[in-house]
């Protein structure tokens, strides 16, 4: 396969759809009830439910922004909680086993990192996007002779 032109970016699509989708209908929720709740309840307790729903809102927002995004230089990868910035040389392969959640990239110290912005579940989104990301590592990187 050919690598695509630089910078190209993959994210998972159902994964933000429905993340995003949840967290409105949370925080929309949570406004309305918060506004209809009878008088026992105070408005602290109602804050208090709105901060909770804006709480669960964030959380599924760090699961909505995962991404890969690869430039010149080499790959950032924006998973949950963490970002991972690593140039071409530092990059070996990337693979992916039949049936797990996402690929994962191995590094040239050894280590290995998980790239959930490309959701196995998505089938064929990401066969594609694991197809173009190899292609660009082998284009890229010093892994050539490997």
């Amino acid at each position: 396969m050919k690598p695509p032109a630089l910078p190209v970016t993959w994210r998972p699509h159902r994964t933000r759809f429905v993340a995003y989708g949840f967290a409105a209908l949370i925080m929309i929720g949570a406004v309305v009830m918060a506004l209809a709740m009878a008088e026992p309840w105070t408005w602290l307790d109602r804050v208090f439910l709105v901060l909770f729903a804006g709480l669960v809102a964030g959380v599924l927002h760090l699961l909505a922004r995962v991404r890969v995004t690869a430039d010149e230089r080499g790959l950032t990868i924006v998973n949950a909680l963490r970002t991972h910035r690593r140039t071409w040389p530092e990059i070996i392969d990337v693979g992916m086993v039949p049936g797990e959640p996402w690929p994962k990239i191995d590094f040239a110290d050894g280590t290995s990192v998980g790239v959930m912005g490309i959701q196995g579940s998505e089938k064929a989104n990401s066969a594609r996007a694991l197809a173009e990301l190899d292609a660009l590592i082998r284009d890229h990187s010093d892994s050539k002779d490997i």
